[in-house]
């Protein structure tokens, strides 16, 4: 790979809400807000190729990203009408626990107090768990052969990313991102960021 382009997916029915969901299962849509979000994301990567869109398990990424791609059909992208889609697991949402289906205010309120490695009750994951599944996608991802990949993810999956590949470690409240707006990595940024979390998941400590 040679660059990577992540986006969060548009704004879904769960955000509308204000509620938790990382369950696939529960099958969140996106507003129409969101789909309109997909498809101006579309049209601001008419002119970029892309050889590979990456999605996680959930839904909501899976129809920003059908609407990314037919959008860019529609616009007369070379490429769009035979993008590979790819769907990467380990990229998922937090599993919540006892906070699925509840409120954003109620899991920040546990999150802000509790240690990296804690697991979130109710058979959720630790933040120091999701560094390490994300860890191990995003250096799957970087050693992908195709040279442009499109990766529609979730907020804070992809602050982690970020956050490393500018040599930072999460911190306790990760800053959400906004829905559907390109941000672009190097390859070798999204590598060391990839590594960044994987040597914090072993032993994480919160960066003030």
């Amino acid at each position: 790979m040679r660059e990577l382009i992540v986006a969060r997916h548009g704004e879904s029915a769960a955000s509308v809400l204000g509620v938790m969901n990382g369950d696939a299962a529960a099958g969140v849509a996106l507003t129409a807000a969101g789909r309109e979000q997909a498809r101006l994301l579309g049209e601001a990567l008419r002119a970029t190729r892309i050889d590979l869109c990456v999605v996680t398990g959930l839904p909501r990424t899976q129809e920003t990203a059908r609407i990314v791609l037919a959008t860019r059909v529609g616009g007369g992208a070379t490429d769009a009408g035979a993008t590979p889609v790819l769907v990467l697991p380990s990229l998922d949402e937090v599993r919540f626990g006892a906070w699925e289906g509840r409120s954003l205010d109620e899991y920040r309120t546990w999150a802000l107090t509790a240690g990296p490695a804690e697991p979130c009750p109710g058979g959720g994951e630790s933040r120091a768990g999701i560094a390490a599944r994300l860890a191990a996608g995003f250096a799957s991802l970087a050693g992908r052969p195709e040279a442009t990949v499109l990766c529609i993810g979730h907020s804070l999956p992809l602050r982690y990313l970020l956050d490393a590949a500018a040599g930072l470690v999460p911190a306790a409240r990760a800053e959400r991102l906004p829905y559907a707006e390109p941000l672009r990595l190097t390859a070798a940024a999204v590598a060391s960021g990839a590594a960044l979390l994987a040597a914090w998941a072993a032993a994480p400590a919160w960066r003030s």
